[in-house]
């Protein structure tokens, strides 16, 4: 029989019109169908793209704040958005309730809270991207946040977590002092665990986790060459490895440094304080 074609679709011509009208109306409808799925997805595509300036500009705001301090503003704004899919939005959001939970009027019931919003925020910005360097980083420090309210045991078993995310943080992000910073505390903490939770750890774990004072060493001088002077706790913490290591020049040294170091910050004054501390130590012994 004679065929003829309608937009891609063969019809049959022989002696039947309403068959052959039936066809013609479903090849229209089928026209009209894949015109309407193009005008649907080009609108999805421009929501898409709001959405990502949408998410861009929050991200502006977020950092705006964090630079400037605003620790309450910046939750309230990010809190909005706790529903998100978005990796950079939930690692700033652990980071904005672990900032709250950290602040001295916040009550010791609203921190455990803060402690754990935190965690599963930083969590879920590792299950949207894992390559996220932030994300690693967040989850490591938020793991270690709840590890206060588990205990000893959970806080050793923890560990192993904690130094794998740090260390993935490091291998995306080579660049980040603050990574390479809280390795080099994760080394500091296990090299000065006292005797009695060592013992506990042998117990407890075939390999507990181990380090020593030069390895920490090792981490706050890379942070301190990936980024001089960025944080003021890096040069407290060179100051009393060196001290672990009885190298007191080199311990006067980087404590003068975080003495002399503008506080910004509450934990600026404190590191100041402490640094102050240390060295009128020296003094009294000389």
């Amino acid at each position: 029989s004679l065929r003829i074609f309608l937009t891609g679709y063969a019809l049959p011509v022989v002696g039947n019109g309403g068959a052959f009208k039936r066809s013609l109306l479903l090849s229209a409808l089928s026209y009209l169908g894949f015109e309407t799925y193009q005008v649907i997805s080009q609108a999805a595509l421009v929501r898409a793209a709001a959405t990502v300036f949408r998410v861009e500009e929050i991200l502006e705001q977020a950092d705006y704040l964090y630079e400037s301090g605003e620790t309450e503003k910046l939750y309230q704004l990010l809190t909005q958005y706790k529903e998100s899919e978005d990796a950079e939005l939930l690692w700033r959001l652990a980071r904005a309730s672990r900032d709250i939970a950290q602040l001295s009027g916040t009550s010791e019931e609203e921190k455990k809270l803060l402690v754990y919003e935190a965690l599963e925020y930083a969590k879920r910005a590792l299950e949207k991207n894992e390559s996220s360097f932030a994300a690693h980083k967040w989850y490591a420090i938020c793991i270690s946040d709840v590890g206060d309210y588990e205990g000893i045991k959970a806080k050793i078993a923890n560990a192993y977590t904690i130094k794998e995310h740090f260390e993935k943080a490091i291998e995306l992000n080579p660049k980040d002092a603050t990574s390479i910073h809280l390795m080099g505390i994760w080394c500091y903490t296990f090299a000065e665990m006292p005797w009695y939770q060592r013992r506990m750890a042998n117990v407890l774990f075939a390999a507990p986790p181990s380090s020593t004072y030069e390895e920490a060493l090792g981490y706050f001088h890379r942070a301190e060459q990936v980024d001089p002077n960025f944080y003021s706790k890096n040069l407290l913490l060179l100051g009393k490895t060196y001290l672990k290591l009885h190298n007191k020049k080199l311990a006067v040294f980087w404590l003068m440094k975080a003495k002399d170091h503008p506080a910004h910050t509450e934990e600026d004054k404190q590191v100041q304080t402490e640094a102050a501390q240390l060295l009128t130590g020296f003094s009294d012994k000389s």
